[in-house]
């Protein structure tokens, strides 16, 4: 069958907004029909000209979504660098097999090319589909389980610093406080990414989806001695007594963020003092977060989830790699194949200098643009990726070209991204 026959790709218009909600819920598995509210604030909040669909051209309805948006992504020495989020992707069972994915990735990508974004990021659902669009694994995340009373908190307790206090909260004070400490967070974490008001006002219920009804929450933040917030944490707990008289409740973390170890170390103690818990749910953190080695013991968190998370997709390279920074100089000439040939090219990176330039230089290594994506953020071994065949050494290539832009590339922290999008 000829896609581009039977389905025109296209920006929506705002009275299409129903039709393509509807085929958005459907997609996800969650209902048939958008609500007045859902269409309410999609018209409000979202931008038709960065919402396509797939229209079947027989009956008119809508067969695929995808909806992107402006996004900052932070990259290692903590600047923002412009991103285009892609979300809502979606095609219906009826219409699979017949390239609407592609066509709508291209039509995105092209448009953020020429809006200048430097790099496009998405939350992948499925992991064998955006590695097809130029897309690599750039940061992942574990959750861990804790079992509170094996964590010898309960024998050593202390206090979590000499001057600093917890103090429980209610949504109001998170949406005054969270902004703030959420930005300085974030200049500190590669991979994370910016949260606008409305982030703030659906977490703390002031507006809800249909598919995502607002669940109240436990609040609680770190207060330094001079009162300054430097970490926050949103929970909930699923109350369950066996018997009717022994509690096994377990604890999940919704979102915690730390400005400082002391301010880290405090909130997970803090959570795993609250009487009748017995199993804490970290939430997803960066695979090397601090939870396991601050309890007395260790094993008391196992690792339930580890998984790729955010995908990030390369438009402009010299842009892309000039913005962050390196913890060992060097200078590497890389050859970067994109099939689409939105970032195809070859590149000088003197990493000492935090500068790259388009060159002519013989090259020291190829990959694919999403190769270097995955290298991008300081989550991946180039050597790994060298041994996996997703990297070549080129003839006459510097000696120890792998081996250099490993070092140059990783991070001594790995990147995370708090955030789903």
């Amino acid at each position: 069958m000829n896609a581009d026959a039977d389905v025109d790709v296209r920006p929506i218009a705002e009275s299409e907004i129903p039709e393509w909600l509807r085929a958005l819920h459907t997609g996800f598995l969650r209902a048939d029909t958008a609500t007045e509210s859902d269409v309410a604030q999609c018209a409000e909040y979202g931008d038709t000209a960065r919402t396509l669909g797939g229209f079947d051209t027989a009956t008119g309805r809508c067969a695929a979504t995808l909806r992107s948006f402006s996004q900052e992504l932070t990259v290692p020495g903590g600047a923002f660098v412009p991103s285009s989020a892609v979300t809502n992707v979606t095609v219906l069972p009826t219409h699979r097999r017949r390239g609407l994915l592609t066509r709508m990735m291209a039509v995105e990508l092209a448009a953020a090319k020429a809006r200048g974004d430097v790099v496009s990021t998405l939350i992948a659902a499925e992991y064998p589909i955006y590695g097809h669009h130029g897309y690599g694994p750039a940061a992942s995340v574990s959750e861990w389980e804790i079992d509170v009373p094996r964590t010898g908190l309960d024998a050593r307790r202390r206090p979590s610093g000499p001057a600093g206090r917890i103090e429980l909260v209610d949504q109001d004070e998170v949406r005054k406080v969270g902004p703030e400490l959420h930005e300085r967070v974030r200049t500190l974490t590669p991979g994370a990414v910016n949260r606008d008001q409305r982030w703030w006002r659906l977490t703390t219920g002031v507006e809800e989806w249909s598919h995502r009804p607002f669940k109240e929450k436990f609040n609680a933040v770190y207060r330094t001695a001079s009162g300054e917030v430097t970490g926050l944490v949103s929970y909930v707990c699923a109350d369950h007594w066996t018997d009717g008289k022994v509690p096994e409740n377990t604890l999940q973390v919704r979102q915690l963020l730390a400005l400082t170890p002391d301010a880290e170390r405090a909130l997970w103690e803090f959570l795993c003092s609250i009487d009748w818990v017995l199993k804490i749910r970290t939430g997803f953190r960066a695979p090397d977060d601090l939870v396991a080695r601050l309890l007395p013991d260790a094993r008391a968190a196992r690792v339930v989830t580890h998984a790729d998370w955010l995908w990030v997709r390369l438009l402009d390279v010299v842009r892309a790699l000039s913005a962050r920074t390196y913890a060992t100089p060097g200078v590497l000439v890389l050859e970067v194949e994109d099939r689409a040939g939105l970032a195809d090219g070859r590149y000088r990176l003197d990493a000492g200098a935090g500068d790259c330039v388009r060159t002519d230089e013989p090259a020291d290594l190829r990959l694919g643009v999403g190769a270097l994506a995955a290298l991008y953020l300081g989550d991946e071994s180039a050597v790994r990726l060298g041994a996996l065949g997703e990297i070549a050494v080129a003839d006459g290539a510097r000696p120890g070209a792998l081996a250099l832009a490993d070092a140059v590339f990783r991070t001594p922290r790995r990147p995370w991204c708090p955030d789903v999008f």
